[in-house]
Formats: C-alpha cells, sequence, structure tokens
C-alpha cells in the first residue's frame, strides 16, 4: 500500500517536470502601444525574477528538440519569445538578456524588413544579434492572416500558397543570417487544422498565442505561449503563470480551431488525464463571458460551451486545474476564430 502511495506522487511530481512556460513579447519600449509592451523596467523586473526563483530559461530549440524526442525537460523550465523583430528589441531588451545570459528567440517576418519599415531591425541588426546567439524563426512572409483565403481561391490553391510563403521565408532568413530552424510563430494566432497539417509535412514545429504550459501533451504544430504585454505586464499577473503546469490533455474536440457559420457557440469536449487532477476542481473561463464550471460527461472528460456567440474575430476558452500534490495550477488555452456573419473577416 505505502509503495503504491509513493508510486502515485512520483507520477505526479513527474508532470511538472514535463511543463515549459514560453513567453511571447512584442515591444520593450515606453513608447510604443501598451496592449503589445512591457516597460524596459518591467522586462528587467520579470528577468530578475527568473534569476531570483530558480527558473531555467533555455534557448526554444532546444525546448522543441525534447519534446520531440520526450525528454524530461528541468523543473520551472521558461523560454523567451519575441515578435516581429522591433528596433527596441535590439536597442533595449537584448541588453538586458544579455546581462542575464538569458538566450531568447525572435519570429520575423521579411517584407517588412524589405520595405524598411519603421521601428523594425534591418538584416545588419539581425545578423548581428544572430552570430551573438538570438535564435531568428518564422514569421511568414508579410505577417499575413494565413487562414484567409483570396477571393476565388480553393483549398488547394491556398495551401500551395501558404506553403510557398512559409519556405521562402525560412530560405530567405537562412540565406541572411545562415539559420533555419524551422519553428514558425503563427501570425495573429490564427491557425486551423488545415495549416497543422501542412506544418507536419513540412517538419514545422507551431507556436500560437493562447496561454497555458506547454509540454508532452501539447500539439507541436500549436505549442502554447503566454502573452506579456498590456494588462498581462505586471510581476504579479506573470508569477501564477510561470508556475503552470501542462494539462494533460489526452483528446479534445473539436480540434479546428477556425469555425463555420452556425459553429458560434463551440462546444469543447476534453479527455484529461485524472491522475494528478479532481475534477470538482477543473474551472474554465469563456473569453468575455467569465467563469464556467464544465460538464463532466465520464469520470475524465468533460465539455464546455459557451453561453453567448463568440464574437468575429479571435477568443479563447481557458480552463485550469489544482494539481493535487504541488498545489500548481494546470492551465489549458483553446484558441477560436469567427469570421464575421456574412462570412468576411474583421479587418486589421
Amino acid at each position: 500500500m505505502f509503495r503504491s502511495v509513493i508510486a502515485a506522487l512520483l507520477a505526479c511530481l513527474s508532470y511538472s517536470a514535463q511543463a515549459v512556460v514560453i513567453l511571447q513579447y512584442h515591444h520593450v519600449s515606453e513608447d510604443t502601444p501598451k496592449v503589445t509592451s512591457v516597460t524596459p523596467a518591467q522586462f528587467r523586473e520579470q528577468m530578475s525574477y527568473l534569476r531570483e526563483n530558480g527558473f531555467k530559461v533555455k534557448p526554444l530549440t532546444q525546448v522543441v528538440e525534447a519534446l520531440k524526442q520526450g525528454r524530461e525537460l528541468p523543473d520551472k523550465t521558461v523560454a523567451i519569445t519575441f515578435d516581429d523583430g522591433y528596433q527596441n528589441i535590439a536597442d533595449t531588451a537584448h541588453p538586458i538578456l544579455k546581462e542575464f545570459g538569458y538566450p531568447y528567440t525572435i519570429f520575423i517576418s521579411i517584407d517588412p524588413i524589405v520595405r524598411k519599415h519603421k521601428n523594425v531591425m534591418n538584416w545588419a541588426t539581425l545578423k548581428r544579434l544572430s552570430d551573438e546567439g538570438v535564435t531568428l524563426a518564422n514569421h511568414s512572409w508579410g505577417h499575413e492572416h494565413l487562414i484567409r483565403r483570396l477571393h476565388g481561391e480553393d483549398e488547394q490553391a491556398w495551401l500551395a500558397r501558404i506553403k510557398d510563403n512559409l519556405l521562402a521565408t525560412e530560405a530567405e532568413i537562412q540565406a541572411k543570417t545562415g539559420q533555419s530552424v524551422k519553428m514558425l510563430a503563427y501570425p495573429y494566432g490564427e491557425y486551423n487544422t488545415a495549416i497543422e497539417t501542412l506544418m507536419e509535412s513540412l517538419g514545422f514545429v507551431g507556436f500560437g498565442q493562447e496561454s497555458g504550459a506547454a509540454g508532452g501533451y501539447s500539439s507541436l504544430t500549436a505549442l502554447p505561449r503566454f502573452p506579456v504585454a498590456g494588462a498581462y505586464a505586471d510581476l504579479t499577473s506573470l508569477k501564477a503563470k510561470l508556475y503552470s503546469l501542462n494539462m494533460p490533455v489526452l483528446a479534445i474536440t473539436p480540434r479546428n480551431t477556425q469555425l463555420e457559420q452556425g459553429q458560434w457557440r463551440p462546444e469543447m469536449q476534453v479527455t484529461l488525464d485524472m491522475t494528478d487532477i479532481l475534477a470538482g476542481q477543473v474551472m474554465c473561463f469563456v473569453q468575455g463571458q467569465g467563469a464556467m464550471k464544465p460538464t463532466w460527461s465520464s469520470e475524465d472528460t468533460f465539455s464546455i460551451r459557451a453561453l453567448m456567440d463568440l464574437p468575429p474575430g479571435r477568443s479563447r476558452y481557458n480552463c485550469t486545474a489544482p494539481s493535487k500534490v504541488s498545489g500548481r495550477y494546470y492551465w489549458f488555452s483553446q484558441a477560436w476564430v469567427r469570421p464575421k456573419n456574412d462570412g468576411t473577416w474583421i479587418q486589421e
């Protein structure tokens, strides 16, 4: 009896070692939109907190390789990422990260560099960072909404266009910097199952913008990241996320994040490994609609559904549950993308 209890506890504790928290930043600046920014003071405070509290900041490439091979990651592993390649990352974030000795990844698009967009790093700066050990990865050629088809474009033509886009971006990064890590951060966090299938066929790993810790239960074509900006830039908000665990999701339906007409209130069904979770403590949150208790159809499967139609654009269902053993929280998020009623998309 005693041995079985110890074995169960060890099994529970092993979950924490499978979790990695991937942080997503855009700007580190006081002069950029707050919704996508942290201030230099906030960023330094966050990096100091990681060091002072025993977090292990690992290169994203090492994290991905461990997930691919099913190898355990050290507890409290963190990876740091930036989207879009803004100049303030080189000017402000890079010196701070260099001071702390923290590796990081920048997801870049090519067209803004070619067009010399204001406040975007040029190739000379990116090459300098690359030479200093910064990982540069794919964010599509022009930061496109990848799930959106052009007028009159069928599925085959659309997928061929996206394939060409991603491969051309990867080739350009390699030509300019020598790097080709085959990691893509979906622009706007938008993807669907067809794009995930394409990514898998190309050998790419994909990163979304839904919250949650990544780990052995995560899809390699939809790894979660915690956005750090705006209302979520405060260290108090970030602390809970840094200690989060990879929700042990065994199955989920529907898998497709892109909603079709009549699916504006998607019912999500999730099957969990319940070894370290109590059903009564699972809580879900529908973006814009608040907290909801899930409905359990069996001892390991629950469902959650929005009470009102999700609005056009991007939404999330978030579910959390405390660990029986550690007191830390499992965290899972499902992204949804919805067009307007007439099938068109909101303009961004």
